[in-house]
């Protein structure tokens, strides 16, 4: 990109039009990049069927132990997990500024999510939340110039109404409490811009180890500041055998979807991964049936196609963009 501004053509030196095989060049990084949109695609949507297995998991957790103690374990355990990958890293970079942005938003968003997983349905807090994905097309657009076309905003507007068919959250409910998915939406927005931003200059595996460790420091001086100002029996509690191996799930499967997340936005751009989100329904409905015994009705069948034709959408309008840059 560099070299475009400076006054090359983006595909090296211009040479005579007698011949013809450096035309070739554009073709070839054309589905280069056809093949990385398809795979960031695919990374970000197995991503989002995962996320609600960490809702659950959290929640089952979040019956006897508080939310900031799930919160800090799942990153602490993350952050063991990773460890390993991490020394065997030949270059081990020292964390910069966008790590410990990156470790901050994702370490507040997710204490606020659990902090209204406590009191709210998953089903319910997924519904705020799911506002997250125009924040983030939004945000793209105004701090990182991301392009915002029509075909993009109208596919995350269209999977937000087949949210809102599925989940029908009513806010007045659980007053303030609906602040917190509000919050953790605006939270993770910055944390996946901060991100996609990281993912383009630093190797992924550091980007999430860091991004987990300054998660886990963040929610640990949490603690120690609930510790200190405003102690209760509730504040810390050992967790029993069982809990630990939750635990040990929890960051297995947080450092798992993550790195699909990192990685699919070092192919993508943020407003193309927006509508992905969307596909946490599906996922959530399927647990809600197995693991709490909530059978879908026909209301949220219908939202569920309505969001997974919003996702596939996007992936023909990015198909058909990249098949016209071929053609040309």
């Amino acid at each position: 990109m560099q070299q475009a501004r400076d006054g090359d053509n983006g595909w090296g030196k211009i040479s005579p039009f007698w011949k013809s095989e450096p035309m070739l060049m554009p073709l070839s990084l054309s589905s280069s990049v056809n093949g990385k949109k398809i795979t960031g695609m695919i990374m970000m949507a197995v991503a989002m069927l995962m996320v609600p297995g960490l809702d659950a998991v959290a929640k089952i957790l979040m019956e006897r132990l508080p939310p900031l103690q799930v919160t800090f374990g799942r990153f602490l355990v993350q952050t063991i997990v990773l460890l390993p990958l991490f020394m065997m890293v030949p270059k081990r970079r020292t964390p910069v500024v966008g790590h410990v942005l990156a470790g901050f938003f994702l370490g507040l968003a997710l204490l606020s999510f659990n902090y209204a997983l406590q009191v709210m349905p998953i089903a319910n807090a997924l519904a705020i939340f799911f506002v997250e994905p125009l924040v983030l097309t939004l945000l793209g657009a105004v701090l990182l110039r991301e392009t915002l076309g029509f075909q993009r905003l109208g596919a995350i507007v269209i999977g937000l109404v087949g949210a809102l068919i599925v989940l029908r959250p009513n806010l007045s409910t659980y007053g303030v409490t609906a602040l917190f998915p509000l919050a953790t939406a605006f939270l993770f927005s910055c944390y996946m811009l901060v991100t996609r931003r990281m993912s383009q200059s630093r190797d992924l595996l550091l980007l999430q180890f860091w991004t987990g460790f300054f998660s886990a420091l963040v929610l640990l001086i949490a603690v120690g500041l609930k510790l200190h100002f405003a102690p209760d029996a509730q504040s810390y509690l050992t967790p029993n055998i069982r809990e630990l191996w939750l635990f040990l799930l929890l960051g297995l499967l947080a450092g798992l979807g993550h790195q699909l997340i990192i990685r699919a936005l070092s192919f993508i751009e943020a407003g193309v991964a927006a509508p992905f989100q969307y596909l946490e329904i599906v996922s959530a409905i399927f647990l809600g049936w197995v693991v709490f015994g909530d059978f879908p009705d026909m209301r949220t069948w219908a939202g569920t196609i309505i969001i997974v034709c919003a996702g596939l959408y996007v992936i023909r309008c990015e198909l058909r963009q990249t098949q016209a840059v071929n053609v040309l």
